[in-house]
């Protein structure tokens, strides 16, 4: 493995832990009026995408990491519209 290669598994994992803060506090709190759903229907948009790409390209970093965000960003998606707005 390059350091081309892990500079980007890197920004890859980063980028896909990013949203575990947001999940883990609406899981807590309970409370999901502040969040923008349309904020995470363009993420799973994007990171949908680039596991497409990932896949047509067969580099299974982007298709691992970018497959676990859109996963993640789905899973805020659920709660936002399950949660009740009023937390």
């Amino acid at each position: 493995m390059n350091f081309e290669e892990i500079i980007g598994i890197l920004a890859g994992v980063f980028t896909t832990l990013g949203v575990l803060p947001q999940i883990i506090k609406a899981i807590k709190t309970k409370k999901v009026n502040d969040v923008s759903p349309l904020m995470f229907v363009v993420l799973c948009l994007g990171v949908g995408f680039w596991t497409l790409y990932g896949i047509l390209k067969m580099d299974w970093p982007i298709i691992l990491t970018n497959g676990i965000s859109f996963i993640l960003n789905a899973i805020m998606l659920y709660i936002i519209f399950t949660q009740d707005k009023d937390g």
